[in-house]
């Protein structure tokens, strides 16, 4: 077995696709993960925007995340509908473009990729924090450590959906387990004590209180951050032909299980937060926690179920931009489908997956945890906007796809769902947008119409393509003669043999053209009568032409062009074919050992030529 199939799995065949397919017991880890570990920043992300406020921030904790319970609540009605209608999946893009137009999936498209980049890279980022709140000393490597795991993640995708789900089902169980232990061990010590648990460890001191009132800005910036513990519940409305049948009940019920976890784990941190004085802490303080490290040690203590916990946060944490790695290149392939984005994303790999989604994932999240310098605080400003952007366009979308249903039992009720949600999420949108702008949500308004922009781009030129190659007539069979045959030759050796062989067997119309310096004492000539004009002579083929071009500078690849270029104005309605000699070495490091000039003449003659130019390899195999 090759090291490629160690790492990456052996090639899968189509017939093994089915093989591929998941339960709801992948399915969770698979498209949830994000979802889940949400609850692990999600809460921190609007907590840290009530430390101005002290220790009155507190109370206002919970009806913030009850907030965004409720709205999580609508969103998911949503998305089960719009499983059952789209059982092929119907991701935002799909529902948005078959409802709304192209113009509103471009929207969506852009929305989501922005999204799921973000979302890996706030993921990857995310668990790192934790660990370095578990050991601080490491704070100096966020970034390395970043890097590693974003590796590591896109090794695993690169071997199939199923043996990513295998990778990740315990990682997932063992984080929501710790956090419901801590959550349920926690919620008995407040009912034993009367409401007021003491913390084994108490948690650091509040700030000094600078803001004494929850304004209106205060609460729509609170909200708006915590309005990240949503990203990632569209995932299986995504991917729900990666499940066994039946497709559309086995996604329903995976989702399901998903929100409703998550709604204990955001709701049960919420609650817990503020029972024990638990405050968010600023990113760049002295020894700084999370709001999960500290909750667990107010709860447990610093013994061996605190780091399991903390160990199982920063692997969930981590694990969760896989929920992007799974999304990602089904969005892309559905977007290049119709022609918006490069035909590349469309095929499929040697483990039966769109390889080319997670290659460029992989990059694009890179660059932006390189930019930002892994810092989850200074990612999640640019979050959430995408994501609300889709699910408003998704859910409007819903609404048309009912209105055309007529004879369809429940459309009343389906529209009336997905109406509030579109509603409910649109002004969500514009809190989130208003209320970030400043912080970096900007960046990401701006990144959606050049995005848009791009993809218009890439479908023009895909549709000027077909427009050029489309052609309706039979087979054109007049005015057809032998081209006019150019054989750069440098000398004569076995390489230019093969060249002249293929060449006589082109045409009786052959030019070989050899440049030479100057003060360069002999070229071909002296070989020219012996070597390859007797033997031609011999057979009764006509004589080729040998075309002598002295170099004043010594350049070979311009003065020949010229002499293509020149050539082909010569010879009007005729075909000129350049034969190039090529030596192919066995190893890649060896190609640095030969002159490369075949490889420019190829480009600038792809570059500067024109239709009645064709440029013919003639490899020769080391």
């Amino acid at each position: 077995m090759s090291f490629t199939d160690v790492l990456f799995g052996r090639p899968l065949a189509s017939s093994d696709e089915r093989a591929e397919h998941i339960g709801v017991s992948a399915g969770i880890p698979i498209f949830g993960l994000d979802a889940l570990t949400s609850a692990a920043y999600g809460p921190e992300a609007a907590m840290t925007l009530l430390i101005p406020m002290g220790i009155l921030g507190i109370n206002h904790i919970v009806p913030v995340i009850s907030a965004i319970l409720i709205l999580l609540v609508i969103v998911f009605f949503s998305y089960r509908q719009t499983i059952e209608a789209y059982p092929s999946g119907g991701g935002s893009y799909t529902v948005a473009t078959e409802n709304l137009g192209e113009g509103a999936g471009l929207f969506a498209a852009a929305a989501l990729m922005i999204d799921y980049i973000l979302t890996a890279a706030v993921g990857i980022s995310a668990g790192v924090t934790a660990l370095t709140s578990a050991v601080p000393h490491l704070q100096h490597h966020t970034l390395s450590i970043c890097l590693g795991i974003l590796a590591i993640l896109a090794i695993v995708n690169l071997r199939g959906v199923k043996d990513t789900g295998a990778a990740f089902i315990i990682p997932t169980f063992l984080f929501v387990g710790s956090l419901l232990a801590v959550i349920v061990v926690g919620a008995a010590k407040i009912f034993l004590n009367g409401g007021h648990p003491a913390p084994i460890i108490a948690p650091p001191p509040p700030a000094a209180t600078t803001v004494k009132y929850l304004g209106i800005w205060l609460l729509m910036k609170t909200f708006a951050s915590g309005c990240a513990a949503m990203t990632g519940v569209e995932a299986v409305s995504n991917g729900v032909m990666a499940f066994e049948e039946p497709r559309a009940k086995k996604a329903q019920t995976t989702l399901t299980l998903i929100v409703i976890t998550l709604i204990v784990l955001l709701f049960g941190i919420a609650w817990l937060s503020k029972a024990y004085g638990v405050t968010a802490m600023e990113p760049d303080a002295h020894h700084y926690q999370t709001v999960i490290s500290i909750l667990t040690s107010a709860v447990f203590g610093r013994g061996w179920f605190y780091y399991l916990t903390m160990g199982s946060v920063l692997l969930a944490l981590s694990l969760s931009a896989n929920t992007a790695f799974a999304d990602f290149p089904r969005l892309a392939r559905a977007i290049a489908m119709h022609d918006y984005l490069p035909h590349v994303f469309t095929i499929r790999g040697r483990r039966l997956l769109y390889s080319h989604g997670i290659y460029a994932l992989t990059a694009f999240t890179s660059i932006i945890l390189i930019l930002f310098d892994g810092v989850t605080d200074r990612l999640i400003p640019l979050y959430a906007i995408g994501a609300f952007l889709a699910f408003t366009l998704s859910q409007a979308g819903m609404v048309v796809h009912w209105m055309k249903m007529e004879k369809h039992p429940g459309r009343g009720w389906h529209m009336f769902v997905n109406g509030f949600g579109a509603v409910a999420t649109g002004i969500t949108l514009l809190v989130v947008l208003v209320a970030k702008f400043v912080a970096g949500a900007w960046v990401t308004a701006l990144l959606v119409p050049v995005l848009i922009v791009l993809m218009m781009v890439v479908k023009r030129h895909y549709s000027r393509v077909k427009r050029e190659m489309k052609d309706m007539t039979p087979l054109n069979l007049t005015n057809l003669e032998p081209p006019v045959v150019v054989i750069p030759m440098a000398r004569w050796d076995r390489i230019a043999e093969k060249a002249m062989r293929f060449g006589l067997l082109m045409s009786t119309d052959l030019k070989i053209v050899h440049i030479h310096s100057e003060d360069e004492p002999v070229g071909i000539e002296e070989e020219w009568d012996d070597k390859i004009l007797a033997p031609i002579r011999q057979q009764g083929f006509p004589a080729p032409e040998l075309i002598n071009i002295p170099s004043t500078y010594r350049y070979i690849v311009n003065p020949l062009m010229d002499y293509i270029l020149e050539l082909e104005q010569q010879h009007p309605g005729r075909k000129i074919a350049v034969l190039l000699p090529e030596l192919v070495v066995r190893h890649w490091w060896e190609n640095a050992l030969h002159n490369q000039r075949v490889q420019l003449l190829k480009l600038l003659l792809l570059v500067k030529g024109n239709q009645r130019i064709v440029v013919v390899n003639i490899p020769w195999y080391l």
